[in-house]
């Protein structure tokens, strides 16, 4: 790749690019909640259109699922074989220039690595996939046949996550000592899967959903958001996971005490029984200097704390920011932003990145900011380790990701 792109905008990058890129999505029809979420956030900016898709596990759902999101119907496929058979076959100027997966997890693997094998873009649902083998088996396709590939760990998207990465990594909160994290839900509080849950039949079934439930779901969610934040790197952890609700054969809670290499030390608590909470996640880091503290809930504030000066709020949209949260923004201070737009800046920085690899240019800074498989691999490691804590007798496990 040749000159770099010099810092232009999502929206920029687009108009000097002659046409929309084009998306396929395997999985994401009728009744699931996350695909919708993909799709609405990959074509938020308006760069992206949806053309083809495998939309459910079935032929016939899959075909009323396209009808629904009006694909063509030459290009709603039976399975995921079937569209990767046909897309490969297409000409340059009607090629997919990358497909979203949002299926259950344990169909991330097979369909990322036959798609990223055939030389596709691939952004994937979290966590990765069920082992880490296979997570090693994504990162090695990926970087072998020179494909941009995703996980579309969402919460790092938001601006003022952005900004408290820069805090840290500017020194503002001098050496870090301590790191908090937790993602408290109530939802899985009764057995809802036995009563057909879509969400909580898969996420509840060690088939289906991997070794973990909650640790899986959001554990892999806080570990990544306290490792974007902080940089810090684990080195050893201690680990309890609970099964609550009586019958279900997954962890529905975990507790996790965590040694970092810099000599920190990290609490990350997750639980989906705790009654009454929704989608609470929170995390709060200590240096030498300073404190922050954001929440999930809460996402367009930041807040520092020291010993020295008041308590300081900052807030989404404002000039004060550093560059890569004012570009996360799209609408003037005061105006709230969240869920959608924080995937949809997962999806512009993927997408700024594949539009640079067609215009044979280098991506910049700002659209190489999104986790790729390596990220998703250590994902993959951090749910295995933790559940292999849990079972061990041995109070303090060695932590060391393959990546």
């Amino acid at each position: 790749m040749s000159d770099a792109l010099g810092g232009a905008t999502a929206r920029q990058v687009e108009e000097r690019f002659p046409r929309k890129l084009r998306m396929g999505m395997v999985g994401g029809g009728r009744g699931g909640m996350i695909g919708a979420v993909h799709r609405r956030a990959a074509l938020l900016d308006g760069g992206v259109e949806l053309v083809a898709g495998a939309f459910s596990s079935t032929a016939e759902r899959s075909l009323e699922s396209g009808r629904d999101l009006y694909v063509p119907e030459d290009r709603i496929y039976g399975s995921w074989e079937e569209m990767l058979e046909a897309e490969s076959r297409m000409p340059a100027d009607k090629r997919l220039d990358f497909i979203s997966v949002v299926t259950p997890n344990h169909v991330h693997y097979p369909v990322s690595l036959a798609f990223a094998q055939a030389g596709f873009n691939v952004a994937c649902d979290k966590p990765l996939c069920h082992t880490v083998e296979q997570a090693m088996d994504l990162v090695r396709a990926a970087e072998e046949n020179d494909v941009v590939f995703a996980v579309t760990y969402n919460y790092t998207g938001y601006p003022m996550v952005k900004q408290a990465r820069a805090m840290v990594e500017n020194g503002e909160l001098g050496e870090i000592r301590k790191v908090i994290v937790e993602y408290p839900q109530g939802w899985l509080s009764e057995r809802v899967e036995a009563d057909g849950q879509k969400q909580a039949s898969w996420r509840t079934d060690p088939a289906r959903s991997g070794i973990a439930g909650a640790i899986g779901d959001i554990g892999s969610h806080s570990e990544n958001l306290m490792s974007y934040i902080t940089g810090l790197q684990i080195e050893a952890l201690c680990a309890d996971i609970t099964t609550f609700v009586p019958g279900r054969p997954l962890d529905d809670d975990g507790n996790v005490l965590m040694r970092f290499t810099n000599g920190a030390r990290g609490i990350l608590q997750v639980s989906q029984v705790t009654v009454g909470e929704e989608n609470a996640l929170k995390i709060r880091v200590w240096g030498t200097k300073a404190g922050i503290r954001w929440e999930q809930e809460n996402p367009n504030y930041l807040y520092v704390v020291s010993n020295t000066d008041p308590e300081k709020i900052y807030k989404r949209g404002n000039g004060y920011l550093v560059e890569a949260a004012a570009a996360a923004s799209r609408i003037p201070t005061g105006h709230p932003e969240g869920y959608y737009e924080a995937f949809a800046n997962i999806y512009g920085a993927f997408t700024d990145t594949i539009r640079a690899k067609i215009l044979g240019k280098t991506p910049d800074k700002l659209a190489c900011d999104f986790p790729g498989p390596r990220v998703g691999a250590r994902g993959v490691y951090f749910i295995h380790k933790v559940v292999e804590s849990s079972a061990s007798d041995v109070k303090w496990l060695p932590y060391n990701p393959p990546v």
